[in-house]
């Protein structure tokens, strides 16, 4: 058997982990005396700005190991900075680095120009490598990329047929009739790929200075705007010329939800936590959706909602929040990793502001393969424009492995 070696954290990784271990053992302290003066019906306004204060240091430090951990995952592509084999660029790759940097089409016959989208908008099918870069890029920009699944399709809708009812089964006897059992109930769900854009700007200067790599320029020009659209879409997003979002779906109480409707259980008390025993709301949000989706599940939620929870405990006087303290661990509630979403709405009455579940099995994200880019050095002079398209969809593939946790007394 092949063995598998765990490579050793950077000087910076190891730093943001001792950060986050005593950021989070101060919290705990602030938070502690916070409690007892609270108790004790002293209220010190003081003592709340630290715990407050404290709160948004662990928060950063979390942050900064949870990247250094997302760029040591992140593999490296042939060609590019940091590979060691140093791959001689494609003919294909080349052409379209000329395109880019001054406009040249000689070679673009590669790149299947023009006319590759049904709304006619044009432009150049970027290489393979490019593609990947862009792809990677958003990957480590955009949350719900890490824990959904994410499908490349060839066409402009992805159809997925799914068994809403299974075939029945039944018992007999040896020599017993066997009648006909019930058939199992098909859906077929549509997945439609949507246009993202995004039209990053350059000089020419830029274009010509021969070390700047042109497939990570475009990756981080577009990484930002891209994973921010697809972020918000994926959580809120109508379906229409966009992605659906998974809280757009129907909301009900988990005991009447059908296919088709996402499944909640309420707080009991309108626009917050019940204020006994606010732990057992979440415990029972854990508990809702069926064994086989508990063991990937995970809690999405917003930094706001994540400051509120960090501060409670149990039955016991323990902390249910633990700091991920090892590369590529998130942080965990009640047992099970935190996904920090800033499109996830606030806590008020009636939100839904907390989500868990196992999100690669009940969200999908698709890709349509080919990003498009058309150079424009004319519009907007001296600037060069590249727009870029990317075709996106996504929705709710699995109602089962997703519920939701509402701030309402009902």
């Amino acid at each position: 058997m092949k063995e598998t070696k765990q490579a050793v954290p950077s000087a910076e990784t190891r730093a943001a982990m001792h950060e986050v271990m005593a950021a989070f053992e101060a919290f705990k302290a602030a938070n502690d005396e916070r409690l007892e003066e609270m108790e004790a019906k002293r209220a010190d306004v003081l003592l709340e700005e630290k715990v407050a204060r404290i709160d948004a240091d662990l928060a950063s430090a979390q942050t900064r190991l949870e990247r250094f951990a997302s760029d040591a995952r992140r593999p490296r592509l042939p060609g590019l900075p940091g590979d060691t084999r140093h791959a001689e660029p494609s003919e294909r790759k080349a052409a379209f680095d000329g395109y880019l940097k001054s406009g040249r089409v000689a070679g673009l016959g590669l790149l299947e120009a023009k006319g590759l989208s049904e709304g006619g908008s044009g432009g150049y099918i970027v290489p393979p490598e490019t593609e990947r870069v862009i792809d990677l890029a958003l990957t480590h920009a955009s949350p719900m990329r890490e824990i959904c699944t994410v499908q490349t399709i060839g066409s402009s809708v992805y159809q997925k047929p799914v068994a809403t009812v299974g075939v029945a089964a039944g018992w007999a006897a040896e020599t017993a009739a066997r009648p006909e059992t019930d058939e199992g109930t098909l859906t077929l769900l549509q997945f439609p790929a949507a246009d993202l854009y995004a039209s990053p700007a350059a000089t020419q200067a830029l274009l010509d200075d021969a070390f700047v790599n042109m497939d990570d320029w475009l990756a981080a020009e577009c990484e930002d705007a891209f994973a921010a659209q697809e972020t918000q879409a994926f959580v809120n997003g109508t379906g229409a010329g966009q992605p659906k979002g998974f809280l757009t779906y129907a909301a009900v109480a988990d005991a009447s939800a059908a296919w088709g409707q996402l499944g909640y259980v309420a707080t009991g008390a309108a626009g917050a936590f019940p204020a006994a025993d606010p732990v057992d709301c979440l415990i029972d949000l854990v508990y809702t959706p069926r064994a086989q989706f508990r063991a990937g599940g995970r809690f999405v939620m917003n930094r706001k909602t994540t400051a509120m929870v960090r501060k409670f405990k149990d039955g016991e006087g323990d902390y249910i929040w633990t700091p991920g303290l090892a590369p590529g661990q998130p942080s965990s509630l009640c047992g099970y990793p935190v996904t920090e979403l800033e499109t996830m709405p606030d806590i008020g009455a009636d939100s839904l502001a907390i989500a868990f579940g196992d999100f690669a099995k009940g969200y999908l994200i698709v890709d349509r393969a080919g990003v498009r880019v058309l150079r424009d050095p004319y519009s907007q002079k001296p600037y060069v424009i590249f727009y870029t398209t990317k075709r996106v969809g996504g929705g709710v593939q699995n109602f089962n492995a997703i519920k939701l946790l509402k701030f309402s007394a009902t």
